[in-house]
C-alpha cells in the first residue's frame, strides 16, 4: 500500500476542503493507497512568532481578518510574513526533514501557498526521487513565492492555463506540470440532483416562485453579508436570500434578530452547501476560488466585488469572472442593488447560465490519475535504481 501525506492549514476554509476532497475521493476510488492528512500549522507551531506575541495561530488571524473585512493592505501583510517564512528558512526545513523521517511516504502534497520551497527541500533532501506536488487551490498564483517556486523537484497541478503559464515561466517544464479542467472540490459537488428547486424553497420557508441568491462568504462568513442583506432589503427587488454565515455565529446571530421585508433563510455551518445551491438562481460572495468554483459546478451565476480590499491572490478570479462571461464583478458591495437588478434581467441571467453550463470542471476526477502516473514512475525509477545496485558488484 502506498503511503501518501496531504498538508493542509486552516487559514480560510478552502485548503482543508482541498485535502479531504482528496482523500475522500482516493477512498472512493477504492485505491491501495493509504492517505493521511497534515495539519502544517501543528507541525510548525513552535516556529509561529505572531503566537508567541498574541496567543493566536497566525491562521486564526488569518481568518479573524478575513470574517471583519481587515483586508486593506493585505499586500504588504502578506509580503512581510513571506519575509519572515525567508528568516526562519533553515530552521523550518531543519524541523520538516526531522518530521518527514519520522513519518515516511511515498509521496507527499501540499495545498497550501507560501511554505512550498521549505516542505520541496526538505522532503527530497530525505527522500529524493520521491514526487512533492503543489495542488494550486488558486486560480493563479501570485508571485513571488506564493504557489510555484522556481524549484526543479516540484510537480504543480494547475487549475487553469494562467496558472501553468506561471509554471513555465518560472522554468518548470511540461513533465512537471499537470493541467486540470478547474478546481478541486469535494466529489459531492458532482452528485446528481434530482429534487425540485421550488420543493428545496419550500422547505426553507421561501417562496417557490421568487428568484433566489444563495449568498456565501467562506466557512467564516463575513460581517459584509450584514450590509448586503440590509441594500437587497432596502432595494424592493424580486428577490429572495440564503444566507449560509459558515462558523460565524455572531453574524447569524445578527441576521436572525432582525425583521426584513424579503424572504430569507439563514443558517451556519454547512457541509450541504451543494444541496442549498440547488435552490439558488446565482450567488453573491467573494471572489474565492473554492466558491467560483463551486457555482460553476452547481451552474450558478456569480456577483462578485473586486477592489483594493480584495485579497491580491484572489485579483484574477474576478478578471476570470469577467472573461467567461459567467456573472458581474462590482467594484463595491454598496452597489450589491444595482449588480443583482442587472442580473435578474431575463436576458442577462440567460447569458450568464448558457456560458456557465460551457464550465465543465472534473478536476476532482483527474487529480488521482495524475498522483497514479507519478507513482507508477517513481516505483519504477526505483526498481531501476536497486536493479543497478544488485547488479553492480557483477560487472
Amino acid at each position: 500500500m502506498k503511503k501518501v501525506h496531504v498538508v493542509f492549514h486552516d487559514g480560510g476554509g478552502g485548503h482543508r476542503n482541498a485535502a479531504v476532497a482528496l482523500q475522500t475521493v482516493i477512498i472512493q476510488q477504492h485505491r491501495d493507497w493509504q492517505v493521511e492528512l497534515i495539519q502544517f500549522q501543528d507541525l510548525t507551531d513552535r516556529l509561529d512568532i505572531l503566537r508567541k506575541l498574541t496567543g493566536i495561530r497566525i491562521q486564526q488571524q488569518y481568518n479573524i481578518l478575513l470574517q471583519n473585512g481587515w483586508t486593506l493592505g493585505s499586500t504588504q501583510l502578506l509580503r512581510v510574513l513571506q519575509t519572515t517564512i525567508r528568516i526562519f528558512h533553515r530552521p523550518l526545513v531543519n524541523l520538516l526533514v526531522k518530521f518527514w523521517r519520522e513519518k515516511p511516504a511515498d509521496l507527499l502534497i501540499s495545498v497550501i501557498p507560501h511554505f512550498n520551497r521549505q516542505m520541496c527541500e526538505s522532503w527530497t533532501k530525505v527522500y529524493p526521487g520521491r514526487p512533492f506536488v503543489t495542488l494550486i487551490t488558486d486560480l493563479a498564483d501570485f508571485p513571488p513565492r506564493f504557489w510555484i517556486e522556481p524549484i526543479r523537484e516540484q510537480y504543480v497541478i494547475a487549475g487553469t492555463e494562467k496558472a501553468a503559464e506561471q509554471a513555465r515561466a518560472l522554468g518548470h517544464d511540461e513533465a512537471h506540470i499537470f493541467r486540470t479542467s478547474g478546481m478541486i472540490l469535494r466529489p459531492d459537488f458532482y452528485a446528481e440532483e434530482t429534487s425540485d428547486p421550488a420543493a428545496l424553497r419550500q422547505e426553507m420557508g421561501l417562496r417557490e416562485d421568487l428568484q433566489t441568491a444563495i449568498v456565501l462568504f467562506g466557512g467564516h462568513g463575513s460581517k459584509v453579508m450584514y450590509d448586503i442583506a440590509e441594500k437587497l432589503d432596502a432595494a424592493g427587488l424580486p428577490l429572495q436570500l440564503i444566507l449560509i454565515c459558515g462558523r460565524n455565529e455572531e453574524l447569524a446571530g445578527k441576521l436572525r434578530a432582525r425583521q426584513w421585508k424579503l424572504p430569507k433563510h439563514i443558517i451556519g455551518f454547512t457541509k450541504d452547501v451543494h444541496k442549498l445551491m440547488r435552490a439558488a438562481d446565482f450567488l453573491i460572495g467573494k471572489p474565492g476560488p473554492g466558491s467560483i468554483a463551486e457555482a460553476m459546478v452547481r451552474k450558478l451565476p456569480v456577483l462578485i466585488e473586486c477592489n483594493a480590499w480584495t485579497l491580491p491572490q484572489e485579483r484574477y478570479n474576478a478578471e476570470w469572472v469577467k472573461e467567461k462571461g459567467v456573472g458581474i464583478v462590482l467594484k463595491s458591495f454598496k452597489e450589491v442593488a444595482e449588480g443583482v437588478k442587472r442580473m435578474l434581467e431575463p436576458d442577462t441571467l440567460a447569458e450568464f447560465q448558457k456560458n456557465v453550463a460551457a464550465q465543465e470542471n472534473r478536476a476532482i476526477f483527474e487529480i488521482p490519475e495524475i498522483l497514479a502516473k507519478l507513482l507508477v514512475e517513481t516505483e519504477s525509477a526505483e526498481g531501476r535504481a536497486a536493479q543497478a545496485t544488485v547488479e553492480a558488484p557483477a560487472r
